[in-house]
């Protein structure tokens, strides 16, 4: 009986040495993961942070509900007035069935903003960022348009000049800030 003891106990010793080893690595990899999402999120704020907008064929407007949707459209509205493009393009779908569309909603403050209607592009389909870039480019490429200010949120211009350049789109991202 000693002999089968002395196993019993040297058996539950290692399990426990493995368990307490498993605990560790697994708190190993929460800190690395928490450490990478911080390093994102850093990365996202202090990219969204500066303002690139520089000269280009047309200005972007992403479209963000309806609050985020009028103050986008406002900052490209103050781009448009300041030179930087030649026109601006309204993106955004319904975000409701029937209801008017991020675009329209965009274009009716690019002319409240006194923005030239002739110089007012929609895009009315889209329904998410993604969405977006594939449309825009297509849109753009027709119009032989090489590059565009590309207006979002400041948390949000990250992403969104990931997904506009995977479409071959050369943007200058600028963020309407709050």
């Amino acid at each position: 009986m000693g002999q089968f003891a002395a196993t019993i106990t040297g058996s539950l010793r290692r399990t426990a040495h493995v368990w307490r080893l498993l605990r560790q690595a697994l708190a190993l990899l929460a800190l690395i993961l928490i450490g990478g999402a911080l390093t994102l999120a850093v990365t996202i704020v202090r990219y969204g942070a500066s303002d690139r907008a520089r000269p280009a064929d047309v200005i972007v407007v992403l479209g963000g509900g309806e609050a985020g949707t009028v103050r986008r459209a406002q900052h490209g509205a103050a781009l448009y007035r300041a030179g930087y493009a030649p026109r601006v393009l309204c993106t955004g779908g319904a975000t409701i069935p029937g209801g008017d569309t991020e675009a329209a909603r965009c274009a009716q403050v690019m002319k409240a903003e006194g923005v030239p209607i002739v110089a007012v592009w929609r895009e009315d389909a889209s329904r998410s960022t993604a969405e977006n870039a594939y449309a825009t480019a297509a849109l753009m490429a027709a119009q032989g348009w090489r590059d565009a200010v590309l207006v979002s949120d400041d948390f949000h211009l990250w992403r969104a000049r990931w997904l506009f350049e995977r479409q071959g789109v050369r943007v200058y991202p600028s963020p309407a800030q709050r």
